[in-house]
């Protein structure tokens, strides 16, 4: 289950009620004629995966609904565990070191960065707790994080000649884990940013 991307990901029962919930209003708002919320009410019902879900409200105003995406979205950030081992290290020096995709990253991952990059891309990861703290130390280096727009970021890095970002910091989504982000930037930078899944 954890090798799958997000919306192959089967669908459940709360999947289910909460795209007929999207579907109703859209039909109340005259986005959907009764015919086509019928329609489309009946494949939810039998819909297999959240990708199957995805495509019956992919097109329609979710903000003219009154209901914010992040509520419907079918590949929300979520706590879970396959039992992988997680990543808990990511060194540059003198060159380049990159996190992302479907690794496993668990309570804290240290990131350093010595005249050299590190990109940490937490958009898809799979999270085995509900806080990840993550520990940064670049010196006259780059460290680039980058979170999902529903989990929770705080930063508490500070820069020494050198930039430690936290304009991504804010609460996320109930449920969705929060992710901490701490250290020191040398002569160098670290920039958290929040990115779309898609973008």
């Amino acid at each position: 289950m954890s090798d799958l991307e997000p919306r192959e990901v089967r669908a459940s029962d709360a999947d289910r009620e909460q795209t007929h919930t999207v579907l109703s209003a859209a039909m109340t708002a005259g986005a959907l004629t009764p015919e086509e919320y019928s329609q489309r009410a009946n494949a939810a019902a039998v819909a297999r995966t959240r990708a199957d879900l995805d495509m019956l409200t992919h097109d329609l105003p979710l903000e003219q609904l009154g209901v914010r995406p992040a509520e419907v979205s079918l590949a929300k950030t979520r706590v879970n565990s396959s039992g992988r081992s997680p990543i808990t290290s990511a060194t540059a020096i003198f060159g380049g070191r990159r996190v992302g995709g479907r690794a496993a990253v668990g309570t804290s991952l240290t990131a350093t960065a010595i005249m050299g990059g590190v990109e940490i891309d937490l958009r898809d990861v799979e999270y085995t707790a509900p806080v990840l703290e993550l520990h940064c130390r670049a010196i006259m280096g780059g460290i680039e994080v980058t979170v999902p727009h529903d989990v929770t970021v705080e930063v508490r890095g500070i820069g020494i000649m050198g930039g430690f970002d936290s304009r991504a910091e804010g609460p996320g989504r109930d449920g969705a884990p929060a992710v901490v982000v701490s250290g020191f930037a040398l002569m160098g930078g670290v920039d958290v940013k929040r990115r779309d899944r898609d973008s």
